[in-house]
């Protein structure tokens, strides 16, 4: 028998509305929501209201979308299905270990807002992030590598086969589009506030890092599969190195599915809003010709698909 994932998303997965249907529709994802949102005050507003500009600003997304990620684990929880094992983009690394025990909800909500102020104060130099569509991740990174301009790029994310996230001071991410262009590829701009992921954020892992220390981390209950290594882990000591290391290192998503894929897993559930991850997990499982099953839950509709597919109802 196979196993079960469940991946959690981060940053750049927020929209307006985002939580509300269910933590209506689950009073598993209703504790967990009261209880975020006693502790960040307007959380819900931004979340249910908006506007968008304020909801996706670092300081304000990233616990925002923890909040979502753990609501939709809870709901999942109290319907009787625990994962196998567990990943998540980034941020959703935080719910990822909650998910494996390594953290409690209460543990882990200081640390993401203090993750999340670390990383927007570190915004104060600017940079940008480039999505780099219909290259080979090696010819990418070659590219990245051979950056003779002035400024810092840096490879920040390996999202899926032929898709790579760079990084980097804004005006050197603009310059260096054009090669990538001139290679083969479409690039796109990502909407961020920075060059998250890259060398930049080397200020806001020393500012993390105290607050990082203090945390609580236990052994996981069952493998976390980091960002930065793509292999699974269990130890704390491992888990924290791990929570350090993916500020400013890239995230090895690509690599991180091939091994959940390595290790048995047929079942993958994107656990929060949106799909995204599960676009990214298609197309690694088509590059080895696997066909896991790819389910989320993100609101009432899609709990109750992935309820009635994980039973064997449908």
């Amino acid at each position: 028998m196979g196993k079960t994932a469940f991946v959690f998303p981060g940053q750049g997965s927020a929209s307006v509305g985002m939580g509300r249907d269910i933590v209506a529709a689950s009073p598993a994802a209703a504790a967990v929501w009261a209880e975020v949102t006693a502790a960040v005050p307007d959380l819900e507003r931004r979340c249910f209201e908006g506007p968008l500009d304020e909801l996706v600003e670092t300081a304000n997304a990233q616990p925002a979308i923890f909040a979502v990620d753990c609501a939709c684990l809870a709901a999942l929880q109290d319907a009787g299905f625990d994962p196998d094992i567990v990943a998540g983009h980034s941020l959703g690394e935080y719910a990822a270990l909650v998910a494996a025990g390594a953290l409690s909800l209460q543990d882990a909500l200081p640390l993401v807002r203090a993750r999340a102020e670390a990383m927007q104060a570190a915004c104060a130099r600017p940079g940008s992030m480039l999505a780099v569509t219909g290259l080979p991740d090696e010819q990418v990174a070659a590219l990245v590598a051979a950056w003779d301009g002035a400024g810092v790029l840096a490879v920040a994310n390996y999202n899926s086969p032929g898709q790579v996230v760079i990084a980097g001071d804004t005006a050197a991410v603009q310059e260096a589009a054009p090669r990538f262009v001139a290679a083969g590829a479409r690039v796109t701009e990502l909407v961020v506030g920075g060059a998250f992921h890259s060398p930049l954020m080397e200020p806001a892992e020393a500012r993390f890092l105290p607050a990082l220390e203090a945390a609580p981390i236990r052994d996981a209950r069952l493998p976390v599969v980091s960002n930065t290594t793509a292999r699974p882990a269990t130890d704390a000591l491992a888990l924290r190195a791990a929570l350090r290391n993916q500020i400013k290192g890239g995230v090895l998503w690509e690599q991180s599915v091939e091994a959940m894929l390595s290790a048995g897993v047929d079942t993958f559930v994107e656990v929060g809003p949106g799909r995204t991850l599960l676009g990214l997990i298609r197309r690694t499982a088509q590059k080895r010709d696997a066909r896991p099953r790819l389910l989320n839950v993100e609101d009432a509709a899609s709990l109750d698909k992935t309820i009635a597919v994980l039973r064997g109802r449908a």
